[in-house]
């Protein structure tokens, strides 16, 4: 949520050339395990009403892309390595950016470069 209004930036910059979409998947730092004092009261997931009330905190938060959920086994979440948020470009069924592993490697700065510079804008 650190970078959601950066991130809403791209997304409006953009919004006439690319889709976004956003995966919300298991809760990285759930009230219920290891969690930060400053976090959204959110317990780890276990049945699918759960994660869907959690990702209203991300649309109430203001995110100016559609928001879609892993199932509760995961998938997405192990398919593209995304614990415990990432960002990826995906161009023609191709992944052409994989962001590193968030928190630390969650740069949304380089997805504006790749885009910008794909754009030549």
């Amino acid at each position: 949520m650190a970078k959601l209004r950066k991130f809403n930036e791209i997304v409006r910059d953009f919004a006439t050339e690319c889709d976004f979409l956003t995966v919300y998947i298991e809760e990285a730092h759930p009230a219920d395990g290891w969690c930060f004092s400053n976090n959204y009261d959110v317990s780890q997931h276990v049945k699918l009403a759960d994660r869907i009330k959690a990702a209203s905190y991300l649309l109430k938060a203001g995110i100016d892309c559609p928001v879609v959920l892993d199932n509760m086994q995961n998938d997405a979440c192990a398919w593209y390595g995304g614990l415990y948020e990432r960002l990826y470009i995906v161009l023609d069924g191709a992944i052409v950016y994989q962001g590193e592993r968030g928190p630390m490697g969650y740069h949304v700065e380089e997805v504006e470069s790749w885009l910008i510079k794909y754009f030549a804008k």
